[in-house]
């Protein structure tokens, strides 16, 4: 049974670095039912502190992906129409069909909300690419996270070794 557990446990830890990359996974909330699952093994006692820690740190960097965007759209001289158009835009990115959706939504959003803001046009695109360089910031720290939880959970595994398999 313990053997399962890993096995689940390693596959929610792989979904959550490819949820990292793509939007429609929670990355770092996916690793850490990961993490959850090799402590469900027998051998290993609950480390609750380690549980809680990491689960906070996985529900910060969720919450933060949402939040990022729009920080980029302010901090490059959006409004408040940039940072609404980038929420939007992602929200549509993450339903729209279309490829690179998720990172063409919050470009457009904000360039959208800009203008129709009656920014001009140089000031709402310099917005836009903040809102750009939010998103891939976002991404990079899901993708940071998820890949330390696979680094925890292999050397959990591997300190356990001799009495997990």
């Amino acid at each position: 049974m313990d053997l399962l557990y890993i096995c689940i446990g390693f596959s929610f830890i792989l979904m959550g670095i490819v949820g990292s990359l793509l939007p429609v996974l929670p990355g770092p909330p996916l690793s850490w039912v990961g993490l959850l699952f090799l402590y469900f093994t027998t051998p290993l006692d609950y480390d609750w502190l380690f549980l809680g820690i990491t689960l906070a740190i996985a529900l910060i960097v969720f919450a933060l992906d949402y939040i990022i965007p729009a920080l980029g759209t302010k901090r490059f001289g959006g409004t408040k129409a940039g940072m609404i158009g980038t929420s939007i835009g992602l929200i549509i990115g993450l339903i729209a069909p279309i490829p690179g959706g998720i990172i063409i939504g919050p470009f457009i959003g904000a360039l959208v909300g800009e203008v129709l803001n009656k920014t001009d046009f140089k000031t709402a695109l310099k917005a836009a690419f903040g809102s750009f360089l939010g998103f891939i910031t976002g991404t990079f720290i899901k993708f940071m996270v998820a890949v330390i939880y696979a680094g925890l959970f292999i050397t959990i595994v591997w300190e356990h070794r001799d009495i997990l398999f």
